[in-house]
């Protein structure tokens, strides 16, 4: 164990040691120039999506050494996703490249902002990313890291896919911090066996998140997060992110009993689109882990960074800055429920510093 608490990663001598590696599956994505329905659009702006490498960009953006691992094609679009993944400070050198196989895509459409009704339509099928195993990937590499991330979208790829993540996260003395997210997907999976491959995936994580709401749909667990806690009681910290309203933490004790350590109310953000808000509070949470942080801050930089991803379009947002986050972090809890975020926040740092100056003296004079 290091002084954090967290694992001394395995690597062999000539591998860097990282704070995070994140595994799986990015894609290029084509989103419209105007609203519409995909069969009106005209045209598209190329970015980039993929649930693994939003954690791994907005971990380097707030100052984390982070890898990726995943394949793509020997094409232009996997040219493309290794550039811009590198270009935000992200280690690409273990992406290896497919001659045989095209990297993935995906279409969608801008989305109704009150029901986030969208299109999607997915070009992955037999994509280089989906022929990743435990013998086409570098499995130094991967746990060369002090925490691996992972997602259940990578199981939902292909056989060896799911071989590959359940080699990563079967019981192994050493090696990295495995975080997990679930990201249910259920049009991913190519039977009926996905929600019980998930459950068995999530109990051998160190980390888990998962939605309040997928739990119902995968699981049929409708208790809310307790009764999300006693199905997944293996873990050490569980991760249930319950929308809008908040977040809630439980924490394995020595003895193995689960406790709930804490609740934190989600911020009031202006929000332009979802996607990606997920894949951002993992990354705020796992940064604030990597810093040792108590879970409370955790939960909150999780909610900061996830505020941070719904005020812009994309899948990518600019974290804001630490010394900001800390401060937003550290507000008291009438403060921190009077936060509004909106478009921006996280360049405006002057109007931001403002917000929360204006939260605090509202909750001193109200």
């Amino acid at each position: 164990m290091t002084a954090d608490g967290l694992r001394s990663p395995d690597a062999a001598p000539d591998i860097d040691v990282v704070d995070v590696v994140a595994l799986g599956e990015s894609m290029v994505t084509f989103l419209p120039t105007r609203p519409g329905r995909l069969a009106d659009v005209p045209s598209f702006d190329r970015a980039i999506g993929g649930a693994e490498s939003n954690v791994a960009c907005a971990l380097a953006a707030d100052g984390h050494a982070v890898r990726w691992v995943s394949r793509v094609g020997a094409d232009g679009f996997g040219d493309h996703l290794v550039e811009t993944i590198g270009g935000h400070g992200v280690d690409v050198t273990s992406v290896g490249r497919d001659p045989a196989r095209p990297t993935g895509v995906y279409f969608r459409t801008a989305g109704d902002r009150a029901t986030d009704a969208h299109e999607v339509a997915y070009y992955r099928a037999g994509s280089a990313a989906s022929a990743m195993s435990a013998e086409t990937v570098d499995l130094a590499a991967v746990r060369a890291g002090r925490v691996l991330h992972l997602s259940g979208i990578t199981a939902a790829l292909s056989d060896d896919c799911l071989g590959l993540l359940r080699e990563l996260t079967a019981p192994r003395s050493g090696g990295p911090l495995v975080s997990f997210d679930v990201n249910h997907r259920p049009g991913l999976w190519r039977d009926t066996d996905g929600p019980r491959v998930l459950l068995e995936l999530a109990r051998g994580a160190d980390i888990v998140f998962v939605g309040e709401d997928e739990a119902e749909e995968a699981w049929g667990v409708t208790g809310g997060p307790t009764a999300i806690s006693e199905l997944l009681s293996e873990p050490d910290v569980l991760v249930v992110k319950q929308g809008a309203r908040g977040a809630t933490l439980f924490r394995r004790a020595e003895d193995g009993s689960v406790d709930q350590e804490a609740f934190v109310p989600a911020l009031d953000a202006e929000v332009v689109a979802t996607i990606g808000a997920g894949d951002a509070f993992a990354a705020g949470f796992l940064s604030a882990t990597l810093r040792g942080l108590p879970d409370r801050a955790g939960l909150r930089h999780g909610h900061l960074m996830a505020a941070a991803a719904l005020t812009v379009p994309g899948d990518l947002a600019a974290p804001p800055p630490r010394d900001l986050a800390d401060r937003l972090a550290a507000l008291d809890d009438d403060a921190w429920g009077r936060l509004r975020l909106g478009p921006g926040w996280t360049t405006q740092t002057a109007r931001t510093t403002q917000t929360a100056s204006r939260a605090e003296e509202e909750v001193r004079t109200p």
